[in-house]
């Protein structure tokens, strides 16, 4: 009796790490069959289900309460820089962009090349405010574009990938200027 329970423990070992390094062997191969390669080449992806989740923008200055204390701090330095109107707030004209960036490079393109921030706005978010917009070029209302292609639709004439560069670069500017 004593044969049989001991020789059973072995055969359930012996199966069990059996089939351990079948898996192990099967797991090495990769995966197999249709769009195979393209799983074995995509590194990117986590196994963390809370890394599928998308997040609402990229932009780490937009978390609400940092989104705010950061408006609060680039309003009077938008206003020195005659960005901004004396009464007029960040927060005001950022309400309908996703990123604080974005706003700030769509206010530092306006100020440049001399368009009006209400249009500039309306075409980049789709979003059209109580400002007065009916004097703007802007075509496809509700779809949004890239700071360069509303410059190219307000401004033809202008150089849209220099005033998009330039405008980013004192975007960043503003932010590094805060401490963001």
């Amino acid at each position: 009796m004593r044969r049989r329970v001991l020789f059973g423990a072995v055969m359930i070992l012996g199966v069990g790490a059996s089939f351990a390094l079948s898996a192990e062997r099967a797991a090495a191969q990769g995966p197999s069959g249709a769009g195979a390669s393209a799983v074995v080449h995509d590194s990117s992806h986590s196994m963390n289900p809370m890394s599928w989740l998308k997040k609402d923008s990229s932009d780490p200055h937009d978390g609400p309460a940092l989104r705010s204390e950061f408006e609060t701090k680039l309003t009077p330095g938008l206003q020195a820089q005659g960005l901004l109107g004396a009464n007029a707030t960040t927060t005001e004209a950022c309400s309908t962009f996703t990123a604080l960036y974005d706003c700030l490079a769509a206010l530092h393109a306006s100020h440049n090349l001399g368009v009006d921030f209400n249009c500039l706005r309306a075409a980049m978010t789709g979003v059209h405010t109580s400002a007065d917009v009916s004097g703007c070029k802007v075509s496809d209302e509700g779809k949004t574009k890239v700071l360069t292609s509303a410059i190219r639709e307000l401004k033809p004439d202008a150089n849209a990938k220099q005033a998009t560069k330039d405008a980013e670069q004192q975007a960043m500017n503003d932010l590094k200027g805060i401490g963001g």
